[in-house]
Order: C-alpha cells, then sequence, then structure tokens
C-alpha cells in the first residue's frame, strides 16, 4: 500500500479529463494507482482509476468516509458529496 495516500483523502485532479476537480480516495490499487470518486461525475460504482502522480495529496481529509471504508461499510454517493461539499465550504470560509 502506498503510504502516502490514505482512504478518505480529499484530492485534485492535476492531468487528465478531471483536471481541476477535487475527489475523495476510495480505494488505493497500488503504489501507483488509487480509485477516485466524486459522488457526482465519477460515481462510486464506476470509480476512475488514477495514477497518483497526477493528483495533488494532502489536500483534505474525510474522516467519516475514512472510518466507513476500513470497517468495508458500503458508502454512497450522496456521502462523497456531501464531504466534498462540506470541504469546499470549510476553504470559501477560511
Amino acid at each position: 500500500m502506498n503510504s502516502e495516500v490514505q482512504l478518505g483523502e480529499i484530492v485534485y485532479a492535476k492531468a487528465g479529463r478531471d483536471r481541476g476537480s477535487y475527489f475523495v480516495v476510495i480505494a488505493i490499487e497500488d503504489i501507483e494507482y488509487v480509485r477516485i470518486c466524486d459522488g457526482k461525475h465519477r460515481k462510486v460504482e464506476k470509480s476512475k482509476k488514477k495514477k497518483v502522480k497526477h493528483l495533488r495529496l494532502k489536500v483534505g481529509f474525510s474522516e467519516f468516509i475514512n472510518e466507513k471504508l476500513l470497517k468495508n461499510d458500503k458508502i454512497t454517493n450522496r456521502q462523497i458529496r456531501n464531504e466534498l461539499e462540506s470541504y469546499n465550504d470549510s476553504i470559501l470560509t477560511a
């Protein structure tokens, strides 16, 4: 597992069609790849496999998503959207 990336981490896409968007890491494939989703364009059911080098890491973190993924609980697109919306709100108010 890649020690730099964690489940539930909020990342920023630096390259590709998704460039400029924020996502949540929902799976770690190997040292080079993770699976990301935003709950809207990239759904949990059809998450995007993305190279870690194409992401800006340590942008934010969702404890809620991290705990659910570690417990193997199901996460919904709505939960992902809520976490990203609350993250965006915290950026705007800071």
